[in-house]
């Protein structure tokens, strides 16, 4: 009885065990599978347009600094005590052709050219009544001319006589050595006014009003706010495709003020260190907000290309290869560059018109990922 007891509590749980087993596999198979869905395709949005070729203009851009083509440094070739002129002679001023920058005490010098013209009159009076007589049809003409003279303007050119016979008589009582010797002091008295040959401005000075001038000192620097260039290295390869026919843009980091230039001219050697030649460009328009010193970037035209793809630098993937959208799917294409350029490449080969070009940087794509156009203008706006 106790035996029958013991197997029962064994046999029991096992029982119930098998049987709730049983009953979970049957109803199991009795539940209908869940259909499995499967995931959506993902199709990726990307910025693209459509590209056209044709015709495409090249430009180099250079950063250069504006030099005046007229710096000119001030001799004293006189010596004298310094006397303001107007504009005032401070570094940093302006002024306009013609005015005076500086004087010279220039007292000694006239009373001495006074003197010499005092001599040459006083000759040719003393020549006068002979050409009256032996030569009365010279004689007008030198009356005329001792008649104009005057101590407060310069001598004019001697009468001409084709006569020998006058040029000796006026030899003999030296009135063309005093006439010379007159003509000498008078260039020496312009030399005591130094006049602006340009507009332009005083770059140095090495003098002030009331100081000394000595024959051959440093007066100062002035320059020409005329005739400004640009002198602009570039790279030795892109020379060739300059078009010097065509003005050249500039314009100021940080400023809205832009001016045209022309290339006047190409350096004709490499500097070795950058391997860049240098290109002189005249600037039109200079005005107030030009400074010689300055730097401005210069976008220079170049050759256009006759049949070409412009692609942004961002669509260009290890300088070789860009994407496409078709068929809904993003797919490779090798390219060939023709010309590279600040923001862009010119492709030749590997494009053609009227492929969706991407023109967005991508990161984790590949060849055959679906894809969707986001049309755009050249400018990168939405269309």
């Amino acid at each position: 009885m106790l035996l029958n007891k013991r197997l029962i509590f064994i046999v029991l749980p096992i029982a119930v065990l098998a049987l709730g087993y049983i009953l979970m596999q049957l109803f199991t198979s009795m539940r209908e599978e869940p259909t499995r869905r499967r995931p959506p395709v993902l199709v990726r949005s990307v910025e693209a347009r459509v590209i056209d070729s044709g015709a495409v203009p090249t430009t180099i851009e250079a950063i250069g600094r504006v030099t005046s083509t007229q710096p000119v440094q001030l001799v004293s070739e006189v010596a004298g005590l310094l006397q303001a002129g107007k504009p005032a002679f401070l570094p940093g001023q302006r002024f306009r052709k013609g005015q005076v920058l500086l004087r010279i005490d220039d007292r000694q010098v006239r009373y001495n050219l006074n003197s010499a013209k005092s001599d040459f009159l006083n000759a040719l009076a003393t020549v006068l009544p002979e050409l009256k007589i032996e030569f009365p049809d010279d004689y007008l003409r030198w009356q005329e001319y001792f008649d104009g003279s005057s101590f407060d303007r310069p001598l004019g050119p001697l009468p001409e006589s084709e006569q020998r016979k006058v040029r000796l008589l006026l030899t003999r009582f030296n009135v063309h050595k005093l006439f010379f010797a007159v003509k000498n002091l008078e260039v020496t008295l312009e030399k005591h006014t130094i006049v602006a040959p340009f507009n332009g401005a005083i770059v140095s000075t090495a003098v002030r009003e009331g100081s000394a001038a000595r024959v051959g000192g440093v007066l100062g620097e002035i320059i020409s706010l005329e005739n400004l260039e640009l002198q602009a290295p570039i790279p030795a390869g892109d020379v060739s495709w300059i078009d010097r026919s065509r003005p050249v843009r500039l314009s100021a980091e940080g400023s809205d003020v832009s001016w045209t230039g022309t290339i006047t001219r190409i350096g004709s050697a490499v500097d070795q260190r950058t391997q860049t030649i240098p290109v002189f460009i005249a600037v039109r328009g200079g005005g107030d907000a030009l400074y010689e010193g300055m730097y401005l970037r210069a976008v220079i035209p170049g050759t256009p290309l006759s049949s070409a793809i412009s692609v942004p630098r961002r669509a260009l993937y290890e300088e070789r290869y860009v994407y496409v959208i078709d068929g809904g799917a993003l797919q490779r294409r090798d390219v060939t560059i023709a010309r590279r350029q600040p923001r862009s490449v010119l492709v030749s080969a590997g494009l053609q018109r009227g492929d969706t070009l991407v023109t967005e940087l991508l990161q984790g794509v590949s060849d055959g990922m679906p894809a969707a156009a986001r049309l755009t203008d050249v400018e990168g706006r939405d269309k």
